[in-house]
């Protein structure tokens, strides 16, 4: 059974990331940031959302293990600002529903919900700069870089909380994560 681990960000829906990927048949545990990445088994990561990088742990040592990593909102910002990307504050920091573009309908996390879906979304800080070796796969009029992914290194990001039920199609990103996992 495949298994992937949600790294607690201390983000509000830490808990239902869990719970997608459990719907789906998945061998799934929320694990501390603190825990050492190299004691953690897993065929896959999900780097959670939460408030500020001040309180991540040991999550940016996941991105050395080379296993696929899903980082969903600060989750995708800190995969930016490890890699040498830029991450900023967002035009608008609330949560609200926000029409995505998918530029890249090849990609294998968000691909399949081209050309465009409605999600939740925070953009209190937002991704600016992509890091050396990702495409952006997502836009909106609020955020240029809503997705973006690196699939030969395995590793995606979204700004959105596919996790939430504002979120259509957020399931369809978990599926496409698993299978990315399976296939790894």
């Amino acid at each position: 059974m495949t298994r992937i681990v949600v790294i607690d960000l201390h983000g509000q829906f830490t808990h239902l990331e869990r719970r997608a990927l459990r719907d789906l048949g998945v061998d799934t545990e929320i694990v501390s940031a603190d825990a050492p990445a190299d004691e953690v088994d897993a065929d896959g990561v999900v780097l959670s959302g939460g408030p500020d990088m001040d309180r991540v742990g040991n999550a940016p040592d996941y991105l050395d293990r080379d296993l696929p990593v899903l980082g969903i909102c600060l989750g995708m910002q800190l995969i930016a600002s490890e890699l040498d990307g830029a991450v900023g504050e967002g035009d608008y920091g609330g949560y609200a529903d926000v029409d995505v573009e998918i530029v890249d309908d090849e990609d294998p996390l968000v691909g399949s919900l081209a050309p465009e879906t409605r999600v939740w979304a925070s953009h209190a800080d937002e991704v600016t700069e992509l890091p050396d070796g990702f495409g952006r796969t997502a836009t909106s009029d609020v955020c240029g870089i809503e997705a973006m992914a690196d699939p030969d290194a395995g590793l995606y990001g979204v700004q959105w909380h596919p996790e939430v039920a504002h979120t259509e199609r957020g399931e369809e990103v978990f599926e496409n994560f698993v299978a990315i996992c399976e296939s790894a």
